[in-house]
């Protein structure tokens, strides 16, 4: 059943599912450029966490890709439903490489170099992805798409994974902690896996921003991250989640 309260006008829903089509198209963009630059640091300072980020990479250019094809039909919405099952299988993807990863290093299966162009690598990430996430998922959320939202968050999962490679490879590099890194990838690990769950249910909290449409966890958090809604914005379509 599907209520709607004040729905998107024609002109705004397709300036929605053109923006969102942009920023897939730069996620993919970036990440094939990242997934090169990575997997060749990666080789050359023998680090498995550098690879892993690379191959990281290539996940969140197939989920793109993914939401790329769904917002290229005349009506997105009929192919939600596989969009959403392919991003949770990425996801899950994701979580297994990165469960793997970070056992094989944490049971001795090698102690990478100090890696410069890694360093960099995961510095511009970590400025890059959160801008990207959180510009997707404004979008998404305007537009009433479970798919949009969910690629939002592989690409924040992205922000995640900088994170703790940056912290890694300088942990790495200056106390040669070589298990750091290691041990926060599980932690992410088990994020993805969350999150793969998710988006196969469908369940994607917080599509839509109205008055009483959303969770009141949700709520208060779309509230301190993006502020009330403007003076006259419409309020947006409502959908019950399967």
């Amino acid at each position: 059943m599907t209520a709607l309260l004040n729905p998107l006008a024609p002109e705004r829903r397709a300036v929605l599912t053109r923006r969102i089509r942009l920023f897939a198209a730069a996620t993919i963009t970036y990440n094939l450029i990242e997934a090169v630059a990575a997997l060749w640091a990666g080789g050359v300072a023998d680090s498995s966490a550098l690879i892993g980020f690379g191959l990281d990479s290539v996940i969140e250019v197939a989920s793109a890709l993914a939401l790329s094809w769904q917002f290229s039909a005349k009506d997105p919405e009929r192919r939600e439903h596989l969009t959403l099952r392919i991003i949770a299988v990425s996801f899950f993807a994701l979580a297994a490489f990165v469960t793997v990863d970070a056992v094989r290093a944490l049971t001795g299966g090698g102690e990478a170099r100090h890696s410069t162009p890694g360093i960099v690598i995961a510095a511009l990430s970590l400025a890059i992805m959160p801008v990207l996430s959180w510009l997707q998922r404004r979008a998404g959320r305007e537009l009433g798409s479970r798919t949009a939202v969910a690629d939002s968050k592989q690409t924040l999962l992205c922000t995640y994974l900088s994170a703790v490679l940056l912290v890694g490879l300088v942990l790495n590099s200056t106390l040669g902690w070589w298990w750091a890194d290691a041990g926060a990838a599980l932690v992410i690990a088990a994020i993805a896996v969350r999150e793969g769950i998710n988006a196969w249910r469908g369940d994607v909290c917080c599509i839509v921003r109205t008055v009483d449409a959303c969770c009141p966890e949700c709520s208060s958090e779309t509230a301190r991250q993006e502020g009330p809604l403007p003076a006259g914005r419409p309020l947006l379509e409502v959908r019950e989640i399967p």
